[in-house]
């Protein structure tokens, strides 16, 4: 069953439905909700700020195992942040200094966040939007999902952060390309480039995330984290240190691991307890 969370006790009260951001657990899963749906879920200066406090307690929970990021309703995941908000937070320099660092600090958060996270990706995901579905390990989007970066028609530079998810499963060519032309397409060409990883059925955007996470959910959970520290880790070209080559050995020590491989033996299906 789902139940609405706080995620701490530090966080804003995420319980009420007006909240822009709003979290859900079922079990080891956790839904993060983009909830502004009359404005196809826009971002802002204080929904960024909540979605750093809220992924930032959520990495913290040990017994959560895998976290889904949606937008409300169906007809976006997200379109980027509310250009009504230009006028009074960055209208200019000064004002894109401050707010610039709210805005990264949500997608850096994201980021390292060591949990498994799942993109629900319904209708459109732009600019920003795209920016936090691309730091998702796994990305599942409906056929009639659009996608891609126009902020060359605003005269405005996507930044070194709002970037990075981009960039690390597309690549300096697409990521680039989607810059330079600011074309906004479909998900057909959203697989091939690599910005998404499975397209489904509109109906079934919901139902295969779902499983996605509990398929996630149900495997050990300290592996997951390893696996995602591990290719992390992959992208940076310094030599591993003698440290980091025996961590890939630590599984052998804990409790998961006797579960695991006994119950394959056993052939029987095994329930991980996450030590």
């Amino acid at each position: 069953m789902n139940t609405h969370i706080s995620p701490s006790e530090n966080a804003p009260d995420q319980t009420h439905s007006a909240a822009p951001v709003l979290v859900e657990r079922d079990g080891a899963v956790v839904t993060v909700i983009l909830n502004r749906p009359e404005k196809l879920n826009a971002t802002t200066m204080p929904m960024w700020k909540l979605l750093d406090d809220t992924i930032s307690a959520l990495d913290a929970d040990d017994s959560i195992r895998c976290i889904m990021i949606r937008g409300a309703g169906t007809k976006a995941f997200g379109p980027g942040n509310d250009i009504s908000e230009f006028e009074t937070h960055r209208s200019n320099v000064e004002q894109a200094r401050l707010y610039g660092p709210v805005m990264h600090g949500a997608l850096r958060a994201i980021a390292r966040c060591r949990h498994p996270l799942v993109a629900m990706i319904h209708g459109i995901c732009v600019g920003g939007g795209l920016g936090i579905a691309s730091l998702c390990d796994i990305r599942i989007c409906g056929e009639s999902s659009r996608f891609g970066v126009p902020v060359n028609k605003l005269g405005l530079a996507m930044s070194h952060d709002e970037m990075s998810g981009l960039m690390r499963i597309a690549g300096p060519d697409v990521t680039l390309e989607m810059l330079l032309e600011g074309r906004v397409f479909g998900a057909a060409e959203a697989l091939h480039k690599r910005i998404v990883s499975r397209v489904v059925a509109d109906a079934e955007v919901e139902s295969q995330a779902i499983e996605s996470a509990r398929r996630i959910a149900d495997g050990a959970p300290l592996v997951a984290r390893w696996h995602k520290k591990f290719v992390q880790r992959s992208t940076d070209a310094t030599p591993l240190t003698a440290e980091e080559y025996d961590e890939a050995f630590d599984c052998f020590g804990t409790e998961d691991f006797q579960i695991g491989y006994q119950a394959f033996l056993a052939k029987r299906t095994a329930v991980f307890g996450g030590k």
